[in-house]
């Protein structure tokens, strides 16, 4: 009863640390763009996260079969409790690492280097390296290339579609008031000071001051059109991103058959939820601020990108990282732009390359404390 009370606790864990880590990512471009602030785009993002976490268990049982740890080890080792906990510990641990640091890194790949940590410490050369390539790491190397050429490509069409529609950008003037002081003379040669309010225009300098789009397609606003569109897109990913993500963290609990699935989608989507709802702040930064910089159009496509493809993905059981999706769509934003900024793309790319290894060492060291 304690080892399963560990597993429970290890695998939530695991569901709060990818919450803090994941849950803002489709929303990032909403919050990057000016479209909304931090709070109703956090808001926003849990919803709908909640919602594609529940649906999971209709939609994407091949994930559930994918991270069971079944193949990859033999049977009894991959639903043994230790097994599990090991692989939780040595997940969640490096996911909440990277939140803490602000880097987003990805819950996929923490769980495929955790399972291969505690993997090789339980069975060595047993471990089945082939599945490993197949199912895990050639989907985790694709997605961020394909999203970014994805991305750019989205951003050019809607682009050359934008001017050929004759659709321009519009400007708003921030105008504040500044207090100055001036010398006033007074009784011959004693000067006074006297202060006045004089109006300061900038023109782009404050978060007021946004791009936006003038026109209209189908006698609606534009920019009111591309709003609902990137609220809807943005929404979507976050529900993909629950779809992808929760059976590969309810896998670790059906192993042991303790907790039904119903009951453990539940548990897992709502640690999701408040993870995300705690400790998203730093990854939310790096993401809307310091990626590139982005306006509406091409916050609305880097997120129509990582939707379609984690979507699909999701129903076809390929275990592609959400996080590797939609940072790819914003590199390629940032490429074809030029204001991505190389040197946080270069930093994110070696967060990505360390998951591996810093999972497969926790998970190991879990296991080999609680197995010996």
């Amino acid at each position: 009863m304690t080892t399963i009370i560990a597993l429970v606790l290890a695998t939530l864990f695991l569901a709060y640390s990818t919450g803090a880590n994941d849950n803002f990512k489709g929303v990032a471009t909403l919050f990057g763009s000016g479209t909304t602030d931090y709070r109703k785009a956090l808001g926003w993002a849990t919803a709908t996260t909640f919602a594609g976490s529940l649906c999971s268990l209709l939609l994407a049982n091949a994930l559930l079969e994918n991270f069971s740890g079944k193949g990859l080890v033999p049977n009894d080792i991959a639903g043994s409790a230790e097994f599990m906990i090991a692989v939780a510990v040595g997940a969640g641990g490096t996911v909440i690492l990277a939140t803490l640091l602000g880097f987003p890194i990805s819950t996929t790949h923490g769980l495929t280097g955790a399972l291969v940590g505690a993997g090789v410490m339980a069975v060595g050369s047993q471990v089945n390296f082939s599945l490993l390539g197949t199912k895990f790491f050639l989907p985790l190397l694709v997605s961020p290339l394909l999203a970014l050429a994805l991305g750019a490509g989205v951003y050019f069409v809607l682009h050359r579609w934008r001017v050929r529609k004759g659709i321009t950008h519009e400007w708003c003037v921030c105008v504040a008031g500044q207090e100055s002081f001036i010398p006033v003379p007074s009784h011959g040669t004693l000067i006074t000071r006297s202060s006045i309010a004089l109006p300061q225009i900038s023109l782009n300098s404050t978060e007021n001051c946004r791009l936006r789009y003038q026109g209209g397609v189908f006698g609606l606003n534009v920019q009111t059109l591309l709003d609902s569109l990137h609220y809807v897109s943005a929404g979507a990913v976050c529900f993909a991103r629950g779809l992808n993500d929760t059976p590969k963290i309810v896998a670790l609990l059906l192993t042991i058959k303790a907790i039904n699935p119903q009951i453990s989608m539940a548990l897992i989507a709502a640690a999701m939820a408040i993870g995300g709802l705690l400790s998203a702040r730093k990854v939310a930064q790096t993401m809307g601020k310091r990626i590139t910089q982005m306006n509406h159009g091409q916050g609305f496509a880097a997120n129509l990108t990582t939707a379609v493809l984690v979507i699909f993905a999701s129903k076809w059981g390929v275990p592609v990282s959400t996080t590797h999706v939609s940072v790819g769509s914003l590199f390629g934003i940032g490429l074809i732009t030029g204001k991505g900024d190389k040197s946080v793309m270069t930093n994110i790319v070696l967060s990505w390359l360390l998951t591996l290894p810093v999972a497969a060492a926790i998970a190991g060291g879990v296991y080999w404390s609680i197995a010996s």
